[in-house]
């Protein structure tokens, strides 16, 4: 082979090199390119990613805010609503201390009423019409009873002197019926007891030959006429509800 043909070859060679490097320098770029472009959608998709995860954060946190606002406003006025019930509370504590400290006071003016109360109220027994006495007198013991009993209450004695007022209120608005004795002029006799309030209170004996009505001005039985024998039977029936409420005549003494 002739020397202008080996330089030919050898140009030849250099010239493919050279186009064959020109060829990689341009490549490189456009793969470096396309992995920056590739890089940057990357990195674009995982800041818009970071955008939707920030932006939901952002709206949790708007609504836990809002939610601690209306909160914080149910709580202010709760507060306000508790608020008003300790200052009605303290001041019912207040009126209690007061009223407590008056008990002493009070104690010492309910006492001695109380004495006064039952003294009364037997007096009035005494005074009244003789039904039921017994029973009525005994109450009164109990009374004077309790009065000196330390395991009773003030209040609890208090009511029970009440209650005893209570009970001979009660007997002026009946009508009742029971049977006993009646001494007269040495003898006893049983009769049937009729009695309407405190205005009436009558006997007649078990033959229903014999009728009484109690005087109560002269603290004694009474003998009534024939003519009140049966007046006074009627009025023992209508007590013991065996016939209907008639008016019946009969004399009238209740107590002064």
């Amino acid at each position: 082979m002739s020397v202008k043909i080996r330089k030919s070859l050898v140009a030849t060679a250099l010239l493919g090199a050279t186009a064959f490097a020109s060829s990689n320098v341009i490549a490189d770029p456009l793969n470096d390119i396309q992995k920056v472009g590739q890089q940057t959608q990357t990195a674009a998709k995982k800041s818009q990613e970071k955008i939707d995860n920030l932006y939901g954060q952002s709206q949790e946190m708007i609504a836990e805010y809002r939610g601690i606002i209306d909160e914080t406003e149910l709580l202010k006025v709760y507060n306000d609503h508790v608020a008003r019930l300790v200052a009605d509370q303290n001041a019912g504590i207040e009126s209690f201390d007061r009223q407590i400290g008056t008990i002493d006071k009070t104690k010492q003016d309910v006492v001695p009423l109380m004495y006064r109360m039952i003294d009364t109220l037997e007096q009035f027994i005494k005074a009244d019409v003789p039904f039921n006495q017994e029973t009525r007198l005994e109450r009164v013991e109990r009374l004077r009873s309790i009065m000196t009993n330390s395991s009773v209450t003030t209040s609890e004695k208090f009511r029970q002197v009440l209650e005893a007022y209570t009970l001979e209120t009660g007997y002026s608005t009946t009508m009742v019926a029971s049977q006993g004795s009646l001494e007269q002029n040495g003898k006893n006799i049983n009769v049937d007891f009729a009695r309407l309030g405190r205005i009436a209170y009558v006997a007649q004996s078990f033959d229903q030959k014999h009728a009484w009505v109690w005087n109560n001005d002269t603290k004694q039985w009474d003998q009534l006429g024939e003519e009140y024998l049966k007046p006074v039977k009627s009025m023992i029936r209508i007590a013991r509800k065996q016939a209907a409420p008639e008016l019946v005549n009969l004399p009238i003494f209740g107590a002064e």
